[in-house]
């Protein structure tokens, strides 16, 4: 636990790993090249689309969204038998925990002691609720406890633990000098758990699109219908996901009877044999994926040089198939959305809405608070130095995760209400969700403080007092404020497939769908206390002319960026040399 030393597989199991995840990236790629062209397809049509005014009018900020650097001492189990150890641990700013001996290890530059992407761990801080999930990992033997050697865990309770889980890998077993430590740590290692989570749904790039949806087409093709949390992650780290997956009953039956450890123990030896599968499938998936960058690079030129020239006749193609297609389906869809969906989309809405409602209003109480705090200083103490200082810290506020922690604690407490989606739905992507409302979140806070650090240095002069600048912060906080309710209606995102038959398909079964969805929503949102004008919220997934298909919804944007009938238009996201300069 902890270091990884010899791989506990032989040559022959490594050949076997190997050999799956050759199959998996031979099945995988052919579809991920047709998503591509799609990918391509979906994002010229977007951009040569007709550009509506966007209703909203907040900035959109362009700082990568990222975790602060988190270092300082803790306690590792590791060893064999495993002992708990002091190290220095560093969370860099990309999600990736690192530890070392020494402080000064890691001060001079040294090599880590050992390191672990944090994708797809969890947090666990109670002993008690660690050791369950240790019991419950090799059921057969859940109530034998009998070991040769003694249990660290047990023999020496730990105070301030933090241990990492993962379903496919080693744990991690930290603890913390204090509560507060604890705490700090814990709020640090779940924003780079997020962070690296979802990378590719933050991506606008058209090949993390494309990928996307080739993973779901590829389970598709494998009988997986329903939503889980597959896609968390890099590309490499979720196809090496869905081959553990696939790999995983089989492991269970042909290894666990041959471990020879008991109780908890046990529990150890297998998460160690799954750490050694999952590091030998990443390797061979990355290295594939590497292998087919040169093509997928080529292949991305191609399309942009042979479909941009041709994209109108492409998409009025599309079009005529799509009416065709739909006059067809409409009535057995119709009758299917009638006696399925209707009677469920209600509680999806109310569901989804709640979450979004009370993280927005954590997100304004907030925004106004470091707001205020700015006007107030201003008028305490002009200073220039200070002011700095507290525009430089008003400007990190979407990236402290203690401060956001309230706002993020809300989408955590919203699990229960997600989960009420498992059984109507078969959706078990709950963990996706939160996160993207975490997510959301965030953004929107970049996005607004972006926008009020922007609108300040514009309307602050040198020859405004303290009281006069203070009330222009005033009125620029009011304005932002104003803005946010506008974003509601973000949580609604839906794409599109591609310009094939079965993806004209799928895209008209999407647009009624959202359609329905839209009408819903119209109706959720009427009876909020937070308003939303859904047509400036709606991501449109096809905008072609003449397309029967494309709803009124359909046809609706958001875009982060303020239209041509947005008041601020700002060409960058920091401020100009200038009063509000952080």
């Amino acid at each position: 636990m902890g270091g990884r030393p010899s791989s506990p597989l032989d040559k022959r199991q490594q050949q076997h790993l190997r050999g799956q995840v050759d199959t998996l990236l031979s099945n995988f790629l052919p579809c991920y090249r047709g998503q591509l062209a799609a990918s391509v397809l979906w994002q010229i049509s977007q951009e040569l689309g007709p550009q509506e005014p966007a209703g909203c009018q907040l900035l959109h900020s362009k700082k990568l969204p990222r975790v602060r650097e988190h270092r300082g001492p803790l306690a590792l189990l590791r060893g064999h038998p495993p002992q708990w150890q002091p190290i220095f641990c560093v969370l860099r700013g990309d999600g990736r925990l690192e530890w070392f001996s020494h402080r000064e290890e890691y001060e001079n530059g040294d090599p880590p002691l050992g390191s672990a992407a944090l994708t797809g761990y969890t947090v666990l801080t109670s002993q008690r609720e660690y050791l369950r999930l240790l019991d419950a990992l090799c059921l057969d033997s859940a109530g034998d406890h009998t070991q040769e050697e003694p249990d660290p865990l047990l023999e020496t309770p730990v105070r301030f633990p933090l241990f990492l889980q993962h379903p496919f890998r080693g744990h991690l077993c930290l603890s913390g000098a204090t509560g507060e430590m604890q705490r700090a740590w814990r709020l640090a290692l779940q924003g780079g758990i997020r962070l690296r989570g979802t990378v590719l749904r933050r991506s606008q790039a058209p090949a993390a699109r494309a990928f996307l949806e080739a993973i779901r087409l590829y389970r598709q093709q494998r009988g997986h219908f329903g939503d889980d949390d597959a896609t968390l992650g890099s590309d490499a780290e979720v196809l090496t996901a869905v081959l553990m997956r696939q790999l995983l009953p089989e492991l269970r039956a042909q290894t666990l009877p041959g471990l020879r450890e008991a109780g908890r123990a046990r529990a150890w030896a297998w998460t160690k044999l799954l750490d050694a599968v999952h590091a030998a499938v990443l390797a061979g998936a990355s290295a594939g994926l590497r292998a087919f960058q040169p093509e997928k690079d080529e292949l991305l030129a191609a399309l942009e040089r042979t479909i941009r020239p041709d994209v109108d006749q492409m998409l009025r193609l599309r079009a005529r198939v799509a009416g065709r297609i739909q006059a067809e389906v409409q009535g057995p869809l119709e009758s299917c959305l009638r006696g399925k969906v209707d009677v469920q989309l209600p509680l999806v809405m109310q569901t989804l809405l709640s979450t979004v409602e009370a993280e927005l209003s954590v997100l304004q109480t907030l925004l106004t608070q470091g707001m205020d705090h700015l006007s107030c200083d201003l008028r305490r103490s002009p200073s220039g130095t200070r002011l700095r200082k507290e525009v430089y810290s008003f400007g990190e506020m979407p990236w402290d995760p203690e401060l956001m922690q309230t706002c993020y604690r809300k989408a955590e407490q919203s699990r229960g209400r997600l989960g009420q989606l498992t059984a109507p739905f078969g959706f078990f992507g709950t963990q996706s969700l939160v996160f993207g409302a975490q997510d959301l979140a965030q953004q929107l806070m970049a996005d607004a403080v972006a926008t009020f650090l922007q609108l300040a240095d514009q309307c602050l002069t040198t020859a405004l007092d303290c009281d006069q600048a203070a009330q222009q912060l005033e009125k620029v906080g009011g304005r932002v404020l104003k803005e946010l309710p506008e974003f509601e209606g973000d949580v609604l995102a839906l794409g599109s497939p591609a310009l094939t038959i079965e993806g004209i398909y799928e895209d008209i079964v999407r647009g009624v769908l959202l359609q329905r969805i839209n009408q819903e929503w119209k109706k959720a949102l009427s009876a909020s206390d937070v308003s939303c004008t859904l047509d400036d919220c709606s991501e449109a997934p096809w905008d072609q002319a003449g397309a029967d298909v494309v709803t009124e919804a359909q046809r609706g944007t958001c875009s982060k960026q303020p239209g041509p009938g947005a008041k601020v238009q700002p060409a960058r996201l920091l401020p100009p040399p200038g009063t509000f300069q952080s």
